[in-house]
């Protein structure tokens, strides 16, 4: 049962929830009217961490699930709960200043590199043991 991994997406959907509230409460707070995207840094800091919380879940939602078919659904969540800290942690800094961003940034993409190499290497292994038992 993948009960863990589909903790972690609700959660990582509810951080960016979160994350697209923020900007609308940058927005009023230093008076950024739509469609305009910059003014103050601490909208545009606001906006920054939203869009690239949209652009990492591309690559962290299907590598999540593939993690947890192919290789352990337990040890997925485990990753997903680390890139998800990882992603509070970048948020929570850079809201305070671009500069420290750089350990949540840390966290999230060596999270999301171990859930692409394990993925990688269980698919490939596989594929090798599919075409041993055909040969």
């Amino acid at each position: 049962m993948f009960l863990y991994p589909s903790l972690i997406t609700v959660l990582t959907l509810l951080l960016y929830f979160v994350l697209v509230i923020n900007v609308g409460r940058a927005r009023a707070r230093y008076k950024i009217n739509p469609p305009a995207m910059s003014g103050d840094p601490g909208f545009e800091r606001a906006v920054r961490v939203h869009e690239n919380t949209l652009e990492q879940l591309i690559f962290f939602l299907p590598l999540l699930w593939l993690f947890s078919y192919y290789v352990n659904p337990n040890h997925g969540a485990i990753l997903g709960a680390i890139w998800l800290l990882g992603r509070v942690l970048y948020a929570w800094g850079y809201y305070q200043a671009a500069e420290k961003r750089i350990l949540g940034f840390a966290v999230s993409n060596l999270a999301g590199a171990f859930l692409l190499i394990g993925s990688l290497f269980s698919i490939i292994s596989l594929i090798f043991k599919q075409y041993r038992n055909i040969a």
